[in-house]
């Protein structure tokens, strides 16, 4: 992303650029307010991306008229609804493209794969494969879950600050939804560090009994997205697990290369 120093230099490259400048710049304001949860005031706008508060202030009415941000009524700037409808489309476009690596994962570990997102403080599931098998678990594609009870949320939290994660479970709660749900933000981050260290996430019963979910996040994907298998706890077994990781890790780093192409430069 650019930085901000208006400058001569900055004023030609814009003019080179037909204005592209711009569009960068006011693209990376709405990461930076979707990052900040959805609402900030342009001061801090201004302090996170370096640009000088007229140049913002330029961009986001830009946006406002557009309908990509409104305004409050205490002057802070909210992401508008009409970035709802484009994301929804990316979402249901990004679980197409997901589906032959989804397929895959069936075939090779017999059981139901899901690719998920994070939107917002919820996770979003975004594409599914079910398993040929008779007993089957469903997550139906567009259901919202808490990241605390699922292998997909702690997957795709492991390398959230400790702080950050703190402040998304205070907002969305703990609910149990299961005994085996964990409850606590310690006992919650101490599950963080355990993907860190084997490099995938388990949900063991957390969200729903008698289920076991394996999970591992893309790489590098342009949004946070992880992968995941779920089954009966009966066949999603530990020895079955040391078989499915390596597979898991494999198919998200190839959908981590096809989301690459698929959004390399023209």
């Amino acid at each position: 992303m650019p930085t901000s120093s208006a400058s001569t230099t900055d004023a030609a490259k814009t003019a080179n650029s037909g204005g592209v400048q711009s569009l960068e710049r006011a693209f990376d304001l709405l990461e930076r307010m979707a990052d900040a949860g959805g609402e900030v005031g342009l001061s801090e706008l201004s302090a996170a991306s370096g640009l000088p508060l007229p140049t913002i202030h330029r961009l986001m009415r830009t946006l406002v008229a557009c309908g990509y941000v409104r305004q409050q009524p205490n002057r802070r700037y909210a992401l508008g609804p009409r970035l709802i409808r484009l994301g929804e489309s990316a979402s249901r476009l990004l679980g197409t493209w997901a589906r032959p690596y989804l397929a895959r994962l069936v075939e090779e570990t017999g059981e139901t794969a899901n690719m998920a997102l994070l939107d917002g403080d919820e996770i979003v599931y975004v594409a599914q494969v079910p398993s040929k098998h008779s007993m089957r678990m469903f997550t139906e594609v567009g259901r919202r879950v808490l990241p605390h009870s699922t292998g997909v949320g702690k997957a795709l939290l492991a390398h959230t600050p400790p702080d950050e994660v703190r402040a998304l479970l205070a907002r969305t709660g703990m609910p149990a939804a299961t005994e085996k749900t964990i409850i606590t933000p310690e006992g919650f981050l101490a599950a963080l560090e355990q993907v860190r260290q084997v490099g995938y996430a388990v949900d063991d019963n957390e969200q729903e009994i008698g289920v076991r979910c394996l999970a591992v996040s893309v790489p590098e994907s342009p949004t946070a997205a992880a992968i995941s298998i779920s089954g009966p706890a009966g066949r999603v077994t530990e020895a079955a697990t040391e078989k499915i990781v390596p597979v898991l890790q494999e198919v998200a780093l190839d959908l981590s290369a096809a989301l690459a192409s698929t959004g390399g430069q023209g």
